[in-house]
């Protein structure tokens, strides 16, 4: 059974802070589209448990410029906002918000408070991020900290050498009928030579007729 991670949020008027927190994260997944589904799967604990979590934000996001640093304790997201204004909720609907999303108090601001400083007011410790506009699938997350499970997933481009393999069947048929073509060549003979043919077969069955 699924277990969902903890959940910290805060906002400014053009991003929104996710902190999904996950220590030693192992296959995460994570996945944000613009009309603002964000989904993020991964393993953890000694058990190996798995986690799941999939969340319709209040409103679009740009995926473009959104951005991820996936850390050993938890993954920090800064979406950007389709639309600069301020959220009312980190999800939309009428629904309760779950217990495992909170609010990130440490770095959250009021929106009178917000003066557009954007990140430049978090204390974000060198973090190297990575932009979700760069990921093609979740193929793009590879090489990024905790996320080697993400590797594999390149491995499915090598699957695409399947189709290479049906080219190489391909080509050996070509050379099988390559390799053909010589046998039927002979039966195509200059028109002088089929008369030659002809007359040394026609004399040899005169000389066993004659024998006999």
């Amino acid at each position: 059974m699924s277990r969902h991670p903890e959940v910290k949020w805060a906002q400014r008027v053009d991003k929104v802070f996710l902190t999904v927190l996950l220590p030693d994260a192992k296959e995460a997944k994570v996945n944000l589209e613009p009309e603002g589904v964000f989904t993020f799967s991964a393993s953890a604990g000694a058990e190996n448990h798995h986690y799941e979590l999939k969340m319709d934000l209040y409103d679009k996001v740009n995926v473009e410029e959104s951005k991820i640093n996936v850390g050993v304790r938890s993954i920090f997201c800064i979406l950007e906002k389709a639309e600069k204004v301020w959220w009312k909720k980190l999800l939309r609907g009428d629904s309760k918000t779950p217990h495992y999303v909170k609010v990130d108090w440490d770095k959250w601001v009021d929106e009178d408070e917000d003066d557009g400083a954007g990140v430049g007011d978090l204390d974000l410790g060198g973090m190297d991020f990575s932009k979700f506009g760069g990921m093609d699938g979740m193929g793009g997350m590879d090489g990024m900290g905790g996320m080697g499970g993400m590797g594999g997933m390149g491995g499915l481009d090598g699957m695409g050498g399947l189709g290479g393999m049906g080219d190489d069947f391909d080509d050996s048929d070509d050379d099988e009928q390559e390799v053909s073509k010589p046998g039927q060549s002979g039966a195509h003979k200059e028109p002088g030579e089929q008369d030659k043919e002809a007359a040394v077969t026609s004399e040899g069955s005169a000389s066993e007729e004659k024998s006999t």
